[in-house]
């Protein structure tokens, strides 16, 4: 039985499949860290991504927001004219897919030194309260 079918949880079926999706494939590569950096004047979250992208450049990389999923794509090409005499660093591609929570935002994107770092911000959580009128049929 899986923790999303319980009666409360209404609608976090797709949620469900989403997560399973994500979760084949993962090899590791590139390795990536996730830190938090909250400015001390503000209750906004600012998240950082960074993926150690060595080798590739700017134009052999995608990063895209589809839905509530952040990817990040990676493709390296080959060069056909290079003649190897030892070949220990193979052209490779990737894909890491980041799963966002509801009104996370993706603020930049930035490679440096081998490194790409996405900016998310999490704006201050506003909690809205909405009655609902009931109707009751003539």
């Amino acid at each position: 039985m899986s923790p999303f079918s319980h009666p409360l949880l209404v609608g976090f079926d797709m949620l469900e499949e989403t997560l399973r999706r994500n979760m084949r494939g993962n090899d590791g590569y590139p390795p990536y860290n996730i830190e938090r950096l909250r400015p001390k004047d503000t209750n906004v979250d600012y998240l950082r991504i960074t993926l150690a992208v060595a080798g590739f450049s700017e134009g052999e990389l995608d990063v895209l927001t589809e839905e509530n999923r952040l990817i990040v794509r990676g493709r390296q090409a080959e060069r056909p004219e290079a003649e190897f005499i030892y070949r220990g660093i193979a052209a490779r591609q990737f894909q890491r897919i980041f799963l966002l929570a509801e009104g996370i935002e993706v603020h930049g994107a930035a490679l440096r030194n081998g490194l790409l770092s996405i900016d998310l911000i999490r704006p201050e959580h506003v909690v809205v309260v909405r009655k609902i009128n009931i109707s009751v049929p003539d």
